[in-house]
């Protein structure tokens, strides 16, 4: 793990406004936090990549908005009522709790970057005669750890399958897992914790109904899955997408922003006929991962996990993992959820949730491919991926953040060279020609190169910046945040030039 960068990522958030701790003048609040100026609008250029390549590039998928608050009934229908529950447990030293699942899928992760040592050690040492595959099938050392692994992964499964929980306990006291911040083993018996919030609804305490926080946005697209297709007149298949608020009661939630207990996940349930969902699933998981790898974060810093163990309603699933500054984690999930949710909802509620096919003139519950993203988890991909440090000549260090230009925050920062000599005055004539288009940003305040590194540290593109030969030929500098290069453009050009280096049109198209 590269604490340091992350810690460093971290205190860059804040400095420059990207997130700040919830309610910190009264000491903060765990595991919520708040997007600050520059942070709400890179969140907000993100949700609209993601809105645009499904809801804008495909015809047959639209959008909605679902209330937070849903019957209770829906919950009970959804399982999350009896069964969503996270294993945990405790270390009596350090009183710290974790869940127990998630030290063993660590343990699991140092196992791996083991392996990632080998590979690395075998690339350098037999150059382009490097046989990946065979080295992974045929070395001592990572065949050894992919037993572990292996091992590991059969127990763990087994025992969360059959809610087993102390052979969970035993299967961390095997592993010589130990507490990070005590190091002992001293562990309590693992336990298991609904993760839901309550609260109540009514107009008297005695007379209130119970009623549920969402802990996830789907069911939302299920119970309206009928409006949606009847009111749009929809064919199978069809998808509905959605972005909004969930809530968990999240006991063990760390790595800044990567675990929350109110988070923003953006999810989209496609409808399948049944017996099409498998092609399906291969298609959005070739789909989803192109989306991502047109960010330019790097093509490196994602790959697909199946998963080993289903959950009850799957019949295939898989994330898309990041390597975050902490690890490869779960970024996206995409899901064949079978007819479950459909189903449910049908015995639960009494009403028919099926399609009728005029192609066939066939009653039936379609099938549901997910894809399922957390908005913070690819914010904090965005940002620890954009995060660099620079060496300059005269070892001078810059910070810049390299956002992908069409989701930096601000787009563009308009200067006057100096403050007097009517630079300013032709600045603001600039700055109404393109604040249109572009979020901008505007400062005199400082020397040029102040506050070239200021708009560098939060990401912006490009600066123009007025100067007195502006006043002669009407042109303007174009600095180019990545390259630090300068080039004259006119006045009059600025707005056919910037679309093109800013609009997310070019990286949409290659979605198509």
């Amino acid at each position: 793990m590269q604490e340091a960068l992350f810690k460093n990522i971290i205190a860059h958030a804040k400095e420059y406004g990207f997130i700040f701790q919830s309610s910190e003048i009264y000491d903060g609040l765990s595991a919520v936090y708040d997007y600050g100026q520059n942070g709400v609008e890179l969140k907000e250029n993100i949700k609209k990549y993601w809105w645009d390549s499904l809801v804008r590039l495909h015809d047959n998928i639209v959008g909605l908005d679902s209330a937070i608050f849903m019957h209770p009934k829906t919950w009970e229908a959804s399982g999350h009522v009896a069964a969503f529950n996270d294993p945990l447990i405790d270390n009596r030293d350090s009183k710290k709790r974790y869940r127990a699942d998630v030290l063993l899928e660590e343990y699991i992760a140092r196992l791996e970057s083991r392996i990632e040592k080998e590979v690395a050690k075998g690339k350098k040492r037999f150059g382009d005669n490097f046989d990946q595959d065979q080295f992974l099938a045929t070395n001592p050392n990572v065949l050894r750890e992919q037993a572990k692994i292996d091992k590991v992964n059969e127990r763990m499964f087994k025992a969360l399958g059959e809610d087993n929980l102390e052979e969970l306990r035993q299967l961390i006291l095997d592993c010589d897992i130990v507490c990070p911040v005590s190091g002992t083993r001293n562990w309590t018996e693992v336990r298991q914790f609904n993760l839901m919030f309550s609260t109540q609804m009514g107009s008297t305490h005695e007379g209130a109904l119970q009623i549920f926080l969402r802990p996830e946005t789907a069911q939302g697209m299920f119970v309206n899955f009928l409006n949606v297709q009847k009111s749009g007149r929809m064919k199978v298949p069809f998808g509905i997408a959605q972005i909004g608020k969930a809530f968990r009661n999240e006991i063990v939630a760390r790595q800044f922003i990567f675990r929350m207990r109110e988070f923003e996940q953006m999810e989209m349930q496609y409808f399948v006929k049944p017996g099409e969902e498998m092609k399906w699933y291969e298609y959005w998981k070739e789909l989803r991962m192109c989306w991502h790898r047109s960010l330019g974060l790097g093509d490196e810093k994602f790959r697909f996990k199946d998963h080993e163990k289903l959950a009850h309603y799957a019949n295939a699933a898989c994330d898309i993992e990041f390597l975050f500054p902490f690890g490869f984690r779960e970024l996206e999930g995409i899901h064949s959820r079978t007819d479950y949710d459909l189903a449910r909802h049908e015995e639960y509620s009494g009403r028919k949730l099926r399609y009728f096919d005029p192609e066939t003139n066939e009653r039936y519950i379609p099938y549901v491919v997910e894809t399922s993203i957390g908005l913070d988890r690819m914010f904090l991909a965005v940002l620890s991926a954009s995060y660099t440090q620079e060496k300059l000549e005269g070892g001078e260090t810059r910070i810049v953040m390299k956002f992908p230009p069409w989701l930096a925050p601000v787009k563009l920062a308009v200067f006057p060279l100096v403050n007097k000599d009517g630079l300013p005055q032709i600045a603001q004539e600039v700055l109404s020609k393109v604040r249109l288009d572009h979020y901008c940003l505007y400062d005199e305040k400082d020397s040029i190169g102040r506050r070239y590194r200021r708009m560098d540290a939060i990401g912006t593109p490009f600066c123009i910046t007025i100067d007195h030969q502006t006043k002669e030929d009407q042109t303007v500098t174009l600095r180019d945040r990545d390259t630090m290069l300068q080039e004259r453009v006119s006045i009059e050009e600025l707005p056919k030039i910037l679309d093109n280096k800013l609009n997310s049109k070019q990286w949409l198209q290659k979605l198509t």
